[in-house]
């Protein structure tokens, strides 16, 4: 432990980041572990919680379509069987909970938080960036358990997981951007969270996560790639973890694009908005 913290104290000197920025980091890592430890506070399972819930909703999902309605699923680097169709499914699922999981609870971050919002010396940028980066540190232990299954059903682990964190930072700027416009609309319109549980039902759908990306009529696919970051995220996780390259580098790239200018522009919206949540609250 004293060695990583030695570590991290040299790197504090290389980056060209001042001590206010530091500072702001250590607040939320102490704000995120806060966040993580209350989650599941009192309850015999704790943070496996997380866990049982995707691992519950792949058993699910994973009979209805592949046991009942007989979805047959095909990769050149997965055998076939229903444990093929579930690791695909399992790894759609994983970004799409971790997104639409940070989303819902961002939301209501800064209208739960009046003291803090109140405190003048409080960042409140890093309100919504608690829930969303705790959702996905819990999405975490769902995709070392995807990766520990590819590697005992296929006997290899792909080269490609040394790029999941470019896939991760795409997937954290499309959600922090979000995250900061719905939690700063929020707090003027509380109707917000109960929309956009209504809107993410329908993108999700919207996105070829419980089913193959060919089956989307070809006229409407491109529309659905180019336009919908989600789809090109969902699609490149499936690339690195059960494929082991990348099929959709221009989608991930249009997607990237998105996300960077979603982030942008909900920070932005959120900065123009926050003078004004203490009055409001």
């Amino acid at each position: 432990m004293q060695g990583f913290v030695r570590k991290a104290a040299r790197l504090r000197r290389i980056l060209p980041v001042n001590a206010k920025w530091w500072a702001k980091f250590d607040l939320l890592r102490t704000l995120v572990k806060r966040d993580l430890e209350a989650r599941y506070k009192g309850s015999i399972l704790g943070n496996l919680w997380p866990l049982l819930n995707q691992l519950s909703q792949l058993l699910i999902y994973t009979y209805v379509f592949s046991v009942v309605l007989k979805v047959k699923l095909s990769l050149k680097s997965l055998p076939e069987n229903n444990f093929t169709f579930g690791l695909w499914l399992f790894a759609g699922l994983l970004p799409w909970l971790a997104f639409s999981g940070g989303l819902m609870q961002s939301a209501n971050s800064v209208v739960a938080q009046k003291n803090l919002v109140k405190k003048v010396v409080f960042p409140l940028e890093l309100l919504p960036l608690v829930p969303i980066l705790s959702t996905f540190i819990e999405s975490s232990f769902g995709l070392i358990m995807l990766i520990l299954f590819v590697a005992v059903n296929t006997h290899t682990l792909h080269p490609t997981l040394a790029l999941l964190p470019l896939v991760w930072l795409t997937q954290l700027l499309l959600t922090t951007g979000l995250g900061y416009l719905v939690s700063g609309l929020t707090v003027f319109l509380r109707d917000i969270p109960q929309t956009l549980a209504v809107v993410l039902n329908i993108w999700m759908y919207l996105t070829p996560i419980i089913y193959p990306a060919s089956a989307i009529p070809e006229e409407w696919r491109s529309v659905v790639f180019w336009l919908n970051p989600m789809t090109a995220i969902v699609e490149v996780y499936r690339d690195l973890i059960l494929v082991g390259k990348v099929e959709h580098w221009g989608e991930w790239g249009i997607s990237s694009i998105i996300a960077f200018v979603m982030f942008c522009c909900g920070f932005y919206v959120y900065k123009r908005l926050r003078t004004a949540f203490a009055d409001v609250l």
